[in-house]
């Protein structure tokens, strides 16, 4: 089955549209690492260390009064929130180096309790600062990591201006899911680092399938403008990029409403990482390597020097 019937013939990569897709990227890049290093994270306990509890109330919980109860009891800097729905909260607290986690949760739980006999701890997290500083460092190596073996590997397979084309393209990726969750608000915790990961692969995929059409329609159309080429291709590639993207995005829509709390926080970066991706690996991928100005000589096999053919015995 078909999802477009008809041959399209979109102008993806005219020169106006291709400006005005570079400056719209460069706009939500600024704008991302802006809200980083102004604003900040909001960095989940697996990065700042500390505890977490999720307790469950029989009826709607009174937010102030668990905060003013936990502080009363020498609890500094406690965050109090709702988790889902009103009868759910979660407590976040920074580290207690100089206690151990059994007593903590005990001494919370009964605290809760003595306001309201009937509360449920559903989960507790304890971790340690060096531990969140540990993941956070490691984290960052792996985006850094797999964005150098990704330029080598599209390097070797196309050519350099594909493959700084393609990286451009994750980098736009990267900057902007998580200047979404700076911009935001939302919480930032290993799972978002899982998705960001799983954003690189499913960009790079994207890229890597248009890069093959590209590849295959700048040798066969050979005389035709390089932003031609590379129209023709995406356009050959559209139903394709449709369907995945779309049938995709109805797997994560699902998980974020009936997933729960605890898969929020993943199933958005990857929401906003597949939008992201698809709109770099039609634009910004192919826009870097135009301005690099790719062209059918730079896919060819070099030519071979005909005095050193002469020389051959």
């Amino acid at each position: 089955m078909r999802l477009i019937k008809n041959k399209t013939s979109i102008n993806f990569l005219g020169e106006a549209r291709r400006r005005i897709a570079l400056f719209l990227s460069i706009i939500m890049v600024s704008i991302s690492i802006s809200s980083i290093f102004i604003k900040g994270m909001e960095f989940g306990i697996d990065f700042t260390g500390g505890v977490l509890l999720e307790v469950g109330y029989p009826e709607p919980a009174n937010l102030s009064k668990i905060r003013t109860l936990l502080e009363n009891d020498g609890f500094e800097e406690v965050q109090v929130q709702s988790f889902g729905s009103d009868e759910d909260v979660l407590l976040r607290l920074p580290p207690q180096s100089d206690q151990d986690p059994n007593f903590i949760r005990d001494r919370l739980r009964n605290l809760l309790a003595s306001d309201e006999p009937n509360v449920v701890l559903r989960r507790v997290e304890f971790v340690g600062p060096q531990v969140g500083e540990d993941l956070t460092e490691q984290g960052g190596l792996a985006m850094i990591f797999a964005l150098m073996m990704i330029f080598a590997y599209v390097m070797f397979r196309f050519q350099w201006k594909f493959a700084a084309g393609a990286v451009c393209a994750l980098l736009h990726d990267v900057i902007i899911t998580v200047g979404f969750f700076s911009l935001f608000g939302f919480e930032f915790d290993l799972t978002v680092v899982a998705a960001v990961l799983a954003v690189i692969g499913y960009s790079l995929n994207d890229t890597v399938v248009a890069f093959d059409r590209i590849r295959e329609n700048f040798i066969k159309l050979r005389g035709v403008a390089s932003h031609e080429a590379m129209n023709i291709s995406i356009n050959e590639m559209l139903a394709r990029t449709i369907i995945t993207g779309v049938t995709t995005l109805v797997v994560l829509i699902a998980l974020l409403t009936l997933g729960g709390e605890s898969v929020r926080p993943f199933s958005i970066a990857l929401i906003v990482g597949i939008i992201i991706g698809t709109y770099s690996s039609i634009y910004t991928a192919g826009a870097i390597a135009l301005v690099l100005n790719v062209n059918t000589k730079d896919l060819l096999p070099p030519e071979k020097d005909p005095e050193l053919i002469d020389d051959l015995p």
